[in-house]
């Protein structure tokens, strides 16, 4: 029995943090998919779906990343182990998962396989995931045709739908990594057979280099060797010149296949191949049974051990292998190759992670979100991936000269020089960061891995980032896109959550380096997304995709633009945010005082704008209670576009509270702020008269008044509009049976609500705003109900659901919405989850205690719905749990945010 160390994960986190112990080094920094990504894309029409394919990925060798399935690799992704399986059934051996490409699919892109991401813990010590393999052959066709011939209004055609799971003849592909060391790490792969009969399966565990010689010039080429006549094991030598040397180990004796990693140019291209050795060769060894696809000679850049199992009826069988930096050598007995000390050094790192977990969770919590919790944190640590993408190498070997690469996708980009670990919303649909995206990905990752979600929020504002005219890059699919601009509101949360850990102290140096980057970025929101100057902002689709009834991005057929609600609100969110990193820092640089009282007059003059009456020129429609987009004309004129959306919602997101104390340091900046009131008849109007403190003094920054609070509530809280069992939709119900319609010339544009899929082609149709469930404004919403709580006290009550006579403080109304939101993963009596929707088989034995954490989630009845592996912002679920656990509404007016925050620490930091 495993003896544990206690607080053994905390430990090396902290050697981790400090550079002690490059415990971060290897992790799984390999995504499931790296074809059909832009950096992959050099076709002539930017076509990257099409230009590589699923099928091309097997034999052609990738430019700037590698893929597998469960894989491991070096922060640089220069060396990469994975597993490969065959049913003997299959066409192809299966090396990457499945999916259809944005033209297969009719909802989009779409991931075709069904694998669970189980446990993690932040330095990768220890690992696990679970892969469902069918026995039968794989229904690749099928599944592509099928989903072909249906539209927008079909629901989506998945595996478990073509019957190939029936009887249980699938294996169950359990995949373990366990670090002994920061450079030795273990893979333990048990494949079980649920079955009613014995089945065979060839499991590959698969070591191979990136190829980087290829493409970047002189550098030397690494090489893989067989290392003969070690006792009770298959070994392979892997020496890079950057690396070192590294040695594989599969316990056992098996045969070692050999081959390179280099494009197969007669199948893709029609070219003759240099050598016989290419990527695909494995696939043509095992199952085509080409006996001259491997070397012979033991040599390559790709190499496995080819194990085949003999698994009976309810049975499994164990492969074991291990990558390390200590040599194996042929000759005597070496005690790595022990099977019992391999599974106890696993069970051990296996029960590390049980303690890392018992400390970081809430005290009685129960087991149910408490599992919940854990694998919604297990996904934020699996979609960890090396992102390497060299723009301006990419736009020259586009044949462009950087310099004049304008309408080539990010040609604006070049300086871009991207070459590490970032947190990805998707393994499979997408493999590549997204900036608002990734700003809540680090709230969920600070609850265990502080360091690494500081990390991440510095990384887009560095200078290998950040447009020189400082703007944050969006996506890979277009940079200069635009995302909502939360990274200010993460960064000050990260920081008071890093200050709460450290006892008080917070991380000035760090806060102060990335308020410049934010500076910056900030003025660039200023001059670029504002058109007349006014304060009201514009931004474009601002990532909420189709939940307008025109594209946002794009030139509006009407002519004219659009003033933006949820614009308007994301930018006094980010003065708010950003005046309180500048009172932070004020105490200690007084300069700062100076920058508060900037951010301070910038939200004034935006709540001015917001709120100033103007008949139809004014987004606030007092007839509907609600905030609207405004149409501006080219005539002069203005309208309302009358959806009631998100969009009408986020005005609520820009509430926040101030602690006097941190005022109280600078009286002059108190008097200049009143003097600024004073002096401006317009602020005061609007600041004065819905000014509300707290019962200790707290200040009250928003948008409206207690009215229109009022009113807005009253709306979001209805169940016949936003509030469903799971949370706030994002399009308000009431357009199920009152279409938003708006005519231009012979055409009429309109916005229903819908609760599932997209019914149009909008952003490539595979995203829904329109009436689902988003974790990430519902967590916006839930930070503005305790702000407004922290003001309003016990005294402001509401309906909550509006008309159900149940009256609510502000903060039993965020509890409940958390308690709603959690409730999507939470098994009923019968073992069914909501997120899995009408699949019965995830409630039967073996399925019943996984949990997938979806892109977003239907509007009635919780199914998850888009990315079916996203954790990324759906991880945020992890943070709920925690936070209201005994948590009461006298405590946190005793102890403000910080006492929110408190709750997300570990215990060990607590005590």
């Amino acid at each position: 029995m495993a003896i544990i160390e206690p607080g053994a994960e905390h430990r090396r986190l902290r050697d981790a943090d400090n550079d002690t112990v490059p415990w971060r080094r290897w992790g799984p920094y390999l995504s499931e998919r790296q074809w059909g990504t832009v950096r992959e894309d050099y076709s002539q029409g930017g076509d990257a779906w099409a230009y590589f394919s699923h099928d091309h990925a097997r034999s052609r060798a990738y430019r700037w990343g590698e893929d597998g399935i469960g894989g491991f690799s070096d922060d640089e992704q220069l060396i990469c182990v994975s597993v490969a399986l065959w049913n003997g059934a299959d066409p192809i051996l299966k090396e990457r998962f499945f999916g259809l490409t944005n033209a297969e699919g009719n909802h989009g892109e779409d991931a075709k396989e069904y694998w669970f991401y189980l446990d993690a813990t932040p330095t990768h010590s220890y690992q696990r995931m679970l892969y469902k393999y069918p026995q039968r052959e794989f229904p690749y066709n099928d599944l592509v045709a099928t989903n072909r011939d249906r539209g927008f209004g079909d629901f989506e055609y998945e595996l478990l739908d073509t019957g190939i799971f029936d009887e249980d003849r699938y294996f169950d592909v359990e995949i373990e990594y366990a670090k002994d060391g920061p450079e030795d790490i273990l893979c333990r792969i048990t494949v079980h057979n649920r079955g009613p009969e014995a089945a065979t399966m060839r499991v590959l565990p698969t070591l191979w280099f990136r190829n980087t010689w290829s493409w970047d010039g002189p550098e030397p080429r690494p090489v893989l060797r067989s290392v003969p006549g070690v006792p009770g094991m298959s070994v392979v030598e892997a020496d890079h010149p950057r690396l070192g040397t590294r040695w594989l180990a599969c316990l056992g004796s098996s045969p070692l296949l050999f081959t390179e990693n280099e494009t197969n140019a007669e199948r893709i291209l029609g070219e003759p191949n240099h050598s016989p050795y290419v990527k695909d060769s494995f696939d043509r060894y095992v199952v085509r049974g080409e006996t001259g696809a491997v070397n012979p000679a033991g040599i390559g850049t790709k190499a496995a051990a080819d194990v085949a199992l003999d698994i009976p009826a309810g049975g499994s069988a164990v492969v074991r292998v291990r990558l390390t930096d200590e040599p194996i050598v042929a000759g005597g007995e070496d005690r790595r190759s022990s099977e019992e000390a391999f599974d106890a050094l696993v069970a051990l790192r296996r029960a590390e992670a049980d303690e890392f977990y018992g400390t970081l969770l809430a005290p009685g919590l129960p087991d149910a979100e408490r599992e919940v919790v854990r694998q919604a944190l297990a996904g934020m640590l699996w979609s960890k991936q090396y992102f390497g993408y060299d723009v301006e190498r990419w736009l020259t070997e586009h044949g462009r000269d950087p310099l004049e690469a304008r309408g080539v996708r990010n040609g604006d980009w070049f300086h871009m020089i991207c070459h590490d670990v970032i947190s990805m919303p998707d393994t499979w649909e997408y493999p590549w960061f997204a900036a608002w995206d990734l700003a809540f990905h680090t709230i969920a990752l600070s609850m265990v891995d502080l360091g690494f979600a500081k990390n991440q929020l510095d990384l887009l504002l560095s200078r290998r980032y950040l447009h020189p005219n400082g703007q944050i890059p969006a996506y890979e699919w277009n940079f200069s896109d635009v995302n909502p601009p939360v990274h200010a509101w993460a960064i000050h949360l990260v920081y008071e959550l890093d200050k709460s850990r450290r006892g008080g102290q917070g991380d000035h140096d760090w806060l102060e380096s990335v308020f410049h980057k934010l500076a910056k970025n900030f003025t660039w929101w200023v001059n670029r997304k504002d058109h007349d100057g006014n304060n009201i902002f514009q931004g474009g689709f601002l990532g909420l995709d189709n939940i307008g009834v025109f594209d946002r991005s794009a030139e509006l057929p009407t002519g004219g633009y659009l003033d933006q609600a949820d614009g308007t609100a994301w930018m006094a969110l980010y003065c708010q945010s950003m005046l309180q990193i500048a009172l932070e820092l004020s105490a200690r640089d007084p300069v700062y005082v100076e920058q508060a009282q900037a951010y301070f007059e910038h939200f004034a003059w935006i709540a001015v704008a917001v709120n100033h009456a103007t008949g139809s020129a004014n987004m606030w429609d007092e007839e509907d209670g609600f905030f609207y987009d405004l149409l501006r004309l080219p005539d002069g004129s203005s309208q309302r576009l009358r959806v009631r959306s998100l969009v009408g919602l986020l005005p609520l997101a820009a509430a926040t509270v101030y602690d006097p104390g941190l005022t109280s340091r600078h009286p002059q900046l108190i008097e200049n702020m009143r003097d600024f009131v004073a002096r401006h008849p317009s602020v005061s109007s609007v600041l004065t008269g819905g000014r509300v403190q707290g019962r200790k003094g707290e200040h009250l920054l928003a948008l409206f008044d207690e009215s229109r609070l009022r009113r807005i509530l009253a709306r979001m809280l209805d169940e016949d509009e936003f509030l469903s069992p799971y949370g706030i939709r994002s399009v308000s119900r009431y357009h199920r049976d009152h279409p938003f319609e708006f005519r231009v010339g012979d055409r009429t544009f309109s916005v229903d609500y819908e609760p599932a899929e997209s019914d149009s082609g909008m952003f490539g149709g595979n995203s829904n705003w329109r009436g689902p469930i988003w974790f990430p404004t519902n967590v916006l919403l839930i930070r503005a109900l305790l702000n407004l709580y922290m003001a309003y006290g016990d005294e402001l009550t509401v309906e909550c659901p509006t008309g159900s006579g149940v009256k609510m403080t502000l903060f039993e109304v965020a509890r409940e919405l958390s308690e709603r939101l959690t409730r999507i993963f939470l098994p009923d009596e019968e073992g069914r989850r909501p997120c899995f929707g009408g699949q019965h088989i995830f409630a039967s034995e073996h399925w019943r205690d996984l949990i997938t954490f979806s892109e977003y989630f239907h509007g009635d009845n919780g199914a998850g719905l888009g990315a079916s592996h996203q954790t990324g912002w759906t991880g945020l679920v992890a943070v709920f749990p925690n936070i209201f656990a005994g948590l009461t509404g006298p405590e946190l007016l005793d102890h403000g945010m910080a006492g929110v925050l408190h709750r997300l620490e570990g215990q060990e930091e607590r005590e």
